[in-house]
């Protein structure tokens, strides 16, 4: 399982222009689903989300976790975070889950976040055509992957 964090002032997800879901300050998080990932996988990443301490704190030195600041976290599927750029120049998405495996994953990944954050994470659409709108601050983009604990 992969997870691409950005630290945000805000995000949002829109479908077919209608505006879904939307975050003020905190994370936006990409992510992506193989087939062999595990509930051991979502426990680790979601540990590592909710406690990155990528917030400033009252010095501007990234010592805060999104869970100090009191932020929140829009988390969007994104089966591209698993595609291969090893041969050619189209990427190969063999490594994503079919949907049958990564949709309950990616519930279970958001309900886990949810607990671990004390409070409900905004979600996209899954398999949906999304529009996602971010204001990256920082930047900060940190990425993390669960084969590599």
């Amino acid at each position: 399982m992969r997870a691409l964090i950005q630290r945000v002032t805000g995000a949002s997800v829109t479908v077919d222009g209608e505006r879904i879901s939307s975050i003020g300050k905190g994370l936006l998080v990409l992510v992506g689903i193989k087939a062999d990932d595990t509930r051991e996988d979502i426990d680790y990443l979601c540990r590592k989300i909710v406690n990155l301490r990528i917030f400033p704190d009252e010095n501007g030195v990234m010592n805060c976790s999104v869970l100090q600041v009191g932020g929140e976290i829009l988390s969007v599927s994104q089966f591209t975070l698993m595609a291969s750029c090893r041969k050619g120049n189209r990427p190969s998405y063999i490594a994503a889950a079919p949907a049958e495996i990564s949709e309950p994953l990616y519930g279970e990944f958001c309900d886990s976040l949810s607990l671990m954050l004390g409070r409900e994470v905004g979600r996209g659409v899954f398999g949906a055509d999304m529009k996602v709108e971010l204001l990256n601050d920082g930047p900060v983009t940190i990425w993390i992957d669960s084969a590599d604990r």
